[in-house]
């Protein structure tokens, strides 16, 4: 006896409910999108939380356009809207209209890139990318990598190949060696080196911090200097991560003279670039990344400054054959006898999205000068937001941009240090939940900062004169609060 055709499974059989529950989809987003004039409804956790709790996910609602209005009401209404251009907070961007398409033909087809037998042209357009990317950072014919889930990825991955490289060449025993492995990086690294450090069994201690320069960059002499201090200590100087676009300041630290250090000393050079990776398609600041064709491994974000959709990340190897140390087969799903390409073989994952497919859509359409102009414009923008706020006697500037951050706070005549340290993180939640702008935050040296990110080629000088009249009203009302409050009697 035949089975029934469920309704809610993609098929053939099924088109006429896919396209209806696609396009009812499409409409309640065009709807919400064309209303939205800021970026964040203003709800509390309390409330939402209360909403998501009342919903019983054990009584369907059994139709899927009731249940796309329910979460339009849930997740919709109260969505962080990235394309918004008094969004500057955080690394997100608003993405190419083109990757969204290619999102549609990914979740449905469902391909899974870890083999051949699962995804068939797949496979070969995500290798054509990464061959695509080798090029632009300057690797030869030689290079390799495969997609990943993000930055964090990409650089545990980085790191996994240098300790896998380097403990090749040793003749003690892993579990000697291990816990004498030093990565060198900077204070403002990603955290997700020291996370990585963690992950891979390495010491607490294995994350060395090589100080900075005046700039905020890694100060060359400083880190061969502590390779040094390692060696002299019985400890084996394993990988360094150069930043290339650091979170908080947008640093580049200098890939080339790292290099030159890595290449005298033997060492993996690791570049993270999941920010600055942009800069690969500029027009007018690749010379920014000089040098990073020297790197043994480089993570990239295009879900960053490609402007695609999460995730889209990629880690990229100078030389391929050294992702053979993490290769492991299986007899049911990539053996050693295998003729077709296998990306399981590359990668963390074993079954994993067709995200190659955004990247492939955005360049196919757009081109690679148009995505380096859009990133071109935040670095101009924030070059120019940098100076409104310089001139401003109610605001306070860190540092002079390299790429599209801009630190910077609220600091009118008579607000001193530490009174200013204490209201802006105050500052900063007041200003989200009143959902006009976002802004993010930070600590360096102690004090805390706001933080601009611009990675909206839409967002103007008007908007961002908005914000700040936002942040000067909010700061002023505030201080006014304080004023107006009772001294307590004692």
């Amino acid at each position: 006896m035949e089975g029934s055709v469920s309704p809610h499974l993609f098929s053939g059989a099924t088109l006429d409910g896919y396209t209806s529950g696609v396009w009812h989809a499409s409409a309640l987003l065009a709807d919400r999108v064309k209303a939205v004039r800021q970026p964040y409804s203003g709800a509390t956790v309390t409330e939402l939380q209360e909403q998501v709790d009342a919903v019983d996910l054990d009584r369907p609602l059994g139709d899927t356009g009731a249940a796309l209005h329910e979460v339009a009401r849930l997740y919709l209404d109260n969505a962080v809207w990235f394309h918004e251009p008094t969004y500057v907070a955080h690394l997100n961007c608003p993405v190419a209209i083109p990757a969204l398409t290619a999102e549609v033909l990914i979740s449905a087809v469902n391909s899974s890139v870890d083999t051949w037998d699962q995804s068939a042209t797949g496979t070969l357009i995500e290798r054509r990318l990464i061959d695509w990317t080798a090029g632009r950072i300057g690797f030869g014919p030689g290079a390799d990598g495969v997609f990943t889930s993000g930055g964090t990825q990409s650089n545990l991955q980085g790191l996994l190949l240098a300790r896998e490289e380097i403990l090749a060449g040793l003749a003690e025993e892993r579990a000697t060696a291990i816990p004498r492995l030093r990565v060198f990086a900077t204070t403002q690294s990603h955290f997700s080196v020291g996370k990585s450090a963690g992950i891979l069994g390495m010491s607490a201690d294995a994350v060395v911090g090589v100080p900075t320069d005046a700039t905020g960059a890694m100060d060359t002499g400083a880190l061969a200097a502590a390779i040094a201090a390692v060696r002299a200590a019985g400890g084996i100087p394993m990988a360094v991560v150069a930043t290339a676009g650091t979170t908080d300041l947008g640093r580049i630290d200098p890939v080339d003279a790292i290099a030159g250090i890595c290449a005298d000393q033997g060492l993996w050079l690791h570049v993270d670039a999941a920010y600055g990776c942009g800069l690969l398609v500029s027009t007018r600041r690749r010379h920014l990344l000089d040098g990073i064709e020297r790197a043994d491994s480089v993570t990239v974000d295009f879900h960053k400054s490609f402007f695609q959709p999460v995730s889209s990340s990629a880690i990229v190897v100078r030389r391929g054959e050294t992702l053979r140390r993490i290769a492991v087969h299986a007899d049911y799903l990539n053996p050693k006898t295998a003729t077709v390409p296998n990306q399981v073989d590359k990668s963390l994952q074993t079954t994993r999205r067709f995200d190659a497919l955004k990247l492939w859509m955005t360049l196919r359409t757009m081109g690679s000068d148009q995505i380096g102009d859009m990133f071109d414009t935040v670095i101009d923008r924030a070059a120019e937001s940098y100076q409104q706020i310089e001139a401003d006697p109610d605001f306070e500037t860190l540092a002079v941009p390299t790429l599209s951050t801009v630190l910077f706070r609220f600091r009118p005549d008579g607000l001193g240090v530490e009174e200013c340290d204490e209201l802006m993180p105050r500052l900063r939640q007041r200003l989200f939940y009143g959902g006009q702008a976002i802004v993010a935050g930070t600590v360096i040296g102690g004090h805390y900062w706001l933080k601009f990110t611009l990675l909206n080629p839409n967002t103007t000088m008007g908007n961002v004169r908005d914000v700040l009249g936002l942040i000067r009203g909010i700061g002023r009302e505030m201080l006014g609060e304080r004023e107006e409050t009772p001294a307590v009697m004692v």
